[in-house]
């Protein structure tokens, strides 16, 4: 496996509130993480360091996450604890208070393949030089659309489409949703809202599908073509792709 990850400010933020990680433990099993944190008083920078430092901190000491039920109990466990002490910190830390985060991860073993998400982050997987959404962003449009009140094409450009209906640190109960992946793709990429606000799906493959670029160079680009069109909010990528899929 290859991996590479890299955030940026874009530019129009003054600075990074995202944070992202790409680990491996003693077993040879892969977590991917982003998250998007928010807040005033750079506490969406805390939120969401505070995320992704105690899931990477848990898996490194692991060994192996074990069985696939193993792995989403492991994950349930571990965001019910980062919840707790987001909100503990702004407690401790009134000006804080409000901050949160949002969390996309991914673990892969040699078994199983699964997703956990919170908020509006993305995460993907690559299979024949296209990328298939796993996640749901849990946001208004998203609930809008899903009741018939909104159509797709509505929802893109509406003025609430940035409005989060669940994060961490927002309430004192926050769960994840889980979804189960075929272990047979080409590659997977998680990212934060940065990148596909101005991106199109369409536009991303076409970079992952240049033959030219190796991984680092892909991720790179996508994060330059995100701040030509804009860069209006800070920009996060995790990439991993098979040894043999450099180019995919």
């Amino acid at each position: 496996m290859k991996a590479f990850y890299l955030t940026d400010a874009g530019r129009i933020r003054d600075h990074n509130e995202d944070s992202v990680t790409i680990l491996k433990n003693l077993n040879n099993e892969y977590l991917m993480i982003v998250a998007d944190g928010m807040g005033g008083h750079r506490a969406g920078e805390v939120a969401s360091s505070l995320a992704v430092a105690h899931l990477g901190k848990r898996f490194t000491e692991t060994a192996s996450v074990g069985s696939k039920l193993d792995a989403v109990n492991w994950l349930k466990d571990n965001i019910n604890e980062i919840n707790k002490a987001i909100i503990d910190y702004t407690k401790d830390y009134p000006e804080t208070t409000g901050m949160g985060t949002t969390l996309v991860v991914a673990v892969l073993t040699k078994d199983y393949l699964i997703f956990g998400n919170i908020g509006d982050s993305v995460g993907y997987v690559v299979k024949n030089n296209k990328l298939h959404k796993v996640t749901k962003e849990h946001t208004l449009v998203n609930l809008l659309v899903s009741t018939g009140e909104l159509t797709e094409e509505e929802a893109k450009n509406h003025p609430k489409r940035n409005v989060l209906m669940k994060a961490l640190g927002a309430a004192e109960v926050c769960e994840l949703d889980i979804f189960d992946v075929d272990t047979d793709v080409d590659g997977i990429m998680l990212c934060s809202d940065g990148l596909t606000n101005m991106l199109t799906v369409e536009q991303i493959e076409r970079v992952l599908n240049d033959e030219e670029l190796n991984i680092e160079q892909k991720v790179v680009k996508l994060i330059r073509k995100s701040n030509a069109r804009g860069g209006t909010d800070n920009i996060t990528i995790a990439y991993l792709v098979n040894e043999s899929e450099d180019t995919l």
